[in-house]
This record gives structure tokens, C-alpha cells and sequence, in this order.
């Protein structure tokens, strides 16, 4: 009898060591994304303006994407495409920006946290979209899709650390380290950091406090170099940076209570950087984004993987590494990359050649009857196609609106008054109003700025096809040249082939024209019809 008493105490304890050792084996998932950030900005990447020293440890002890692309070159949509693993389009209003979120797309956060898992954020989750006001929004989803929110602990005037004006008060490491020691407990956790930064606006020439240089700043192709233009770049580095800071701040911290070796840490950002011809627009600048991911546990480090990878394949990617079943969500478009970082190797990995794929409908309120610019984009081997779905529209917005508080009053073309100056919000209110903005527009008549201005905002070819290797600032366009016509028709039949299997309205039907129908929740402006086309 005390043999077999002992014997049952001994299985007992051995199956409870069991599952704790399992417990504590399955990963914690630190996933942190921030606001606007192209692929280029990164001191890992080399840029000499911005200084990343989390993002390039963990790039640099883990797996580091070279060609990672963003599922929109705006947020909201991007963010969707992230959680359920669908392209945008798929995802009727909770694929576009500034609408509703419907229960039905459920996020693999939801899955997570039934599978075990503590699930938290901080700063900005999925959105912008509006998630349920009431019971009467019975079909929305209450909670953000990233999860419930820990943002409590905030900067205040005897603890004021920011680096400029413009960035959050959140303090997402003060949150991170609660949700850690206060809602984790026993359990493995998804925390989703979202910073705001550096979404704008910025404190104009907070660059000048931080020991930034003019001289160091690398000016894009397509935008002018002179120290307007230098200075609004190092405001956007300086938002990068305290991004990076947290990051760091959550990483030292992990290492420190002994979870960092058991935590995947995936750090990339939800779109390209503020400025004309990047956000919301489905060039390099726009859809091109950092991406690395640290676990030296399972995932060999010191690594570049330069096979494309989209948005729409984390989802699957995180439900495999933890064992956690998709049923619940609707069904997943992406592919898991999991091969990808478990090999041990560099460069193109994938037997097959990888394909990534962007898009964007609406993006502000920038045209007549709110409507879009819908793009649809693929990036396969060293090229980037891009389609133009309706070239007749202005792509980053119409010329002219009008008054905020009298719609038959028509604010002044290109949003100039008669001293020549820009008025903030009037005009292309698809680019951000920034410093670089007003001077393109307030000198676009000068023979040296004209052609920049063009590039922001003149209306474009239904295609463009470009070689983003040698030319990373999409200036020269391939399409229709007869040397690349076989190319072009490859790239642009695995596109459509893409949109047909994903069943995209704007080409299986039967309403193309729906995702200008959705509603918006975020201030509207008004356009006149006029240079407005179907």
C-alpha cells in the first residue's frame, strides 16, 4: 500500500513537473510595431540619421527581414491585415481606415489568449477603426483587436523624460513592466507594443537637442535637399528613436527577470515614413518596412533572409510557433514563415520565389464623396508592380476643398492663399501637413522644385514597374518599355491571379466600387466635383 501511495505521488509529481516545464517552454511574444517608419530608417540598415540600438540588437542576435512589406501604406488597413491574417481587401470595413470593426474578424490575439495565453498592449493597437459605442453596434467588436489596453501610467511634469513636444505621453515600458508583473502571472504572454511614434505631428527642431546634424541626413530621391527638408527628417529620426528607446528598456528588463531567452520578439513598423510620395502611397518608401525577429532559443541569429515577406503571414506564423488552432478566425490567406526562421542559412531561402502584397483604398478624406485611390502591389524578386486601379483620381488628394464651416466657400488651389502661403488641411490631404509638405507646395512653381512636386502629386499611369534595387525611390518607371514587357506581364498576372484567389471586390465584383461606400468615423472634408473623376 505505501509502495503504491508513493508510486502515485511520484507520477503526480513528475506530471506536474510536466506541464510546467511545458509552461515554462512556450514562448512569450513581445510584438512591437511603430507608427510610420520606412524600411531605411534604422542604424542596422545603415542609416547614418537615426540610432536603433534595440531594433539592431535584435536584428542583429535574430533573423533580420531585408524585404518585409506592410499589407497598406496606411495604418489601419495594414494593422488588419496583421491580425487576421487576410489581406485588407478581404476584410470589408475592418480592412479600412477609419471604419468599423466587425466581430467576425477575429484576431489571433483572441485564439492566444484561449490557448493560455495573458494577451495585453500599449499605445496604439489596431486602428484607427471604431470598435462598439453601444449595444446598438451588436455586430462591432467592443474590445481592440490587439487586445486590452494597458496605457494608465503616463509622463507627467515631475517625470517628463520625451524627447519633443509631439511624442506620446504614454509610458509604454512603465505599462509593460505592469502588465508583466500584474497580469502575466504564471501564464506566457503577447504583449503588442504600439508606439505612436513617429506618426506626426513633431516638434519642429527637437533634432537640434538631441546632437543631430544636418549634414548626416540621407534626403530620399524624391524630395528636395536643402535644410527644411533635412531638418523635418531629423524630427522624424528623433521619434524613431524614443520608439527604440522603450523597446530597449523592455528588452534589458526581460533579461533581467530572466524571460528574454523565452520571449520571440518581433519588431517592424505598420507603414513607410510622413512625407509626400512614402505614406500612403504603395512605393518602397510607403510599403517597405524594418522587420526583425529575436529568439536565439529556436531561431538561429546573426542572419538576413531577403525572401519577401507580407503582413497577412504573422498570424499563421504565431499560431504555429505556439500551437494554437485558427478555428474561430476566418480562413488565413498568409503563409507561415516559421521555415524561413528556423533555417540556418542567409539570402533567398524559399524553394519556390516569395511574393509580398500591398493595397490601399481610402486613406484620409481627400477626394469627392470620400472617395479612395485603390492601388494593388506585389513585390517578387528585385521588382516592384504596382497598379493604379483608378488613374484618373489624384492619388495623394484633390487640389482644392471647401471651408471647414461653409461648403460653398472653395478654398484656393494647392491650399495657397494670396500671400502664398499653405494653409494646413486645405489641399493632397492624403500626405500629413508637415514642414516638407507646405515647401513643396509653397515653392512648386520654382523650376528646381517643380519636378518633386510633380512626384508627390500629380496623377499617375494606371501601372508602374520598378527595379527597387537599383532604383529604391521608384522614379523610374518600367512599365511598357519593351525590354521588361515579358517581366511586367509575369508580375502583373501573379497579382491578378492573387486578387482573384483572395476574391477582391475591385475585381471578382459584384460591387467593385464598395469600399467607397464604407463609412467613415474620422473628421470628413468636403471636395468639389470638379477634377474629381469616376
Amino acid at each position: 500500500m505505501i509502495f503504491r501511495i508513493a508510486f502515485c505521488l511520484t507520477v503526480i509529481l513528475n506530471t506536474g513537473l510536466g506541464f510546467n516545464a511545458y509552461a515554462q517552454d512556450r514562448p512569450n511574444i513581445l510584438f512591437a510595431i511603430s507608427d510610420d517608419q520606412s524600411f531605411f530608417h534604422t542604424s542596422y540598415q545603415g542609416s547614418n540619421f537615426v540610432k536603433t540600438p534595440a531594433f539592431d540588437r535584435v536584428a542583429r542576435e535574430g533573423v533580420y527581414f531585408s524585404n518585409a512589406y506592410a499589407g497598406s501604406p496606411g495604418c489601419a488597413p495594414s494593422r488588419s491585415a496583421i491580425i487576421t491574417g487576410r489581406h485588407h481587401w478581404q476584410n470589408e470595413q475592418a480592412g479600412q481606415h477609419a471604419s468599423a470593426w466587425l466581430k467576425k474578424y477575429v484576431p489571433f490575439v483572441d485564439l492566444l489568449e484561449k490557448n493560455g495565453y495573458a494577451t495585453g498592449r500599449t499605445g496604439k493597437g489596431v486602428g484607427p477603426f471604431q470598435y462598439a459605442r453601444t449595444e446598438e453596434d451588436s455586430l462591432w467588436r467592443k474590445i481592440d483587436a490587439a487586445g486590452v489596453s494597458h496605457s494608465n501610467l503616463k509622463y507627467e511634469e515631475h517625470n517628463d523624460e520625451r524627447f519633443a513636444k509631439g511624442i506620446s505621453k504614454t509610458n509604454y515600458f512603465g505599462n509593460f513592466r505592469y502588465f508583466v508583473e500584474n497580469i502575466k502571472k504564471d501564464k506566457p504572454f503577447f504583449f503588442w507594443y504600439g508606439g505612436v511614434e513617429p506618426h506626426r505631428t513633431y516638434e519642429k527642431g527637437s533634432w537640434k537637442n538631441m546632437s543631430k546634424k544636418l549634414e548626416d541626413v540621407e534626403v530620399p530621391e524624391f524630395l528636395p535637399d536643402n535644410a527644411e527638408i533635412r531638418g523635418d527628417l531629423l524630427d522624424y529620426a528623433v521619434e524613431i528613436e524614443w520608439f527604440d528607446l522603450h523597446l530597449q528598456r523592455m528588452l534589458e528588463y526581460l533579461e533581467e527577470i530572466g524571460e528574454l531567452e523565452n520571449t520571440i520578439v518581433i519588431v517592424t513598423a505598420d507603414n513607410g515614413m510622413p512625407f509626400p510620395r512614402a505614406k500612403a502611397n504603395s512605393y518602397e518608401y510607403g510599403v517597405h518596412v524594418p522587420f526583425a525577429v529575436r529568439y536565439p532559443k529556436k531561431f538561429p541569429g546573426n542572419r538576413v533572409v531577403e525572401d519577401p515577406i507580407g503582413f497577412i503571414d504573422l498570424a499563421p506564423t504565431l499560431l504555429e510557433i505556439t500551437n494554437t488552432s485558427s478555428k474561430g478566425m476566418l480562413p488565413i490567406t498568409g503563409k507561415s514563415i516559421l521555415n524561413l526562421l528556423q533555417s540556418k542559412e542567409s539570402g533567398v531561402l524559399s524553394k519556390t520565389e516569395r511574393a509580398a502584397y500591398s493595397g490601399r483604398e481610402r486613406h484620409s478624406s481627400s477626394r469627392y464623396l470620400n472617395w479612395g485611390y485603390p492601388q494593388r502591389s506585389v513585390r517578387k524578386g528585385d521588382y516592384l508592380f504596382i497598379w493604379n486601379m483608378k488613374p484618373e483620381r489624384w492619388p495623394a488628394g484633390a487640389p482644392q476643398k471647401f471651408a471647414e464651416n461653409d461648403s460653398t466657400q472653395l478654398l484656393p488651389i494647392h491650399g495657397l492663399d494670396k500671400n502664398n502661403t499653405y494653409l494646413n488641411g486645405s489641399a493632397y490631404t492624403d500626405i500629413d501637413d508637415c514642414p516638407t509638405k507646405t515647401f513643396l507646395i509653397e515653392y512648386h512653381g520654382e523650376e528646381e522644385i517643380m519636378p518633386y512636386f510633380d512626384l508627390a502629386v500629380e496623377k499617375r499611369p494606371e501601372f508602374e514597374l520598378y527595379n527597387v534595387r537599383q532604383d529604391p525611390s521608384c522614379l523610374k518607371n518600367l512599365s511598357g518599355t519593351p525590354l521588361f514587357k515579358k517581366l511586367e506581364q509575369a508580375v502583373k498576372t501573379e497579382l491578378l491571379n492573387e486578387l482573384k484567389r483572395s476574391n477582391d471586390p475591385r475585381i471578382v465584383g459584384p460591387d467593385p466600387e464598395i469600399f467607397d461606400s464604407y463609412k467613415r468615423y474620422s473628421p470628413m472634408r468636403k471636395f468639389p466635383e470638379a477634377g474629381s473623376a469616376n
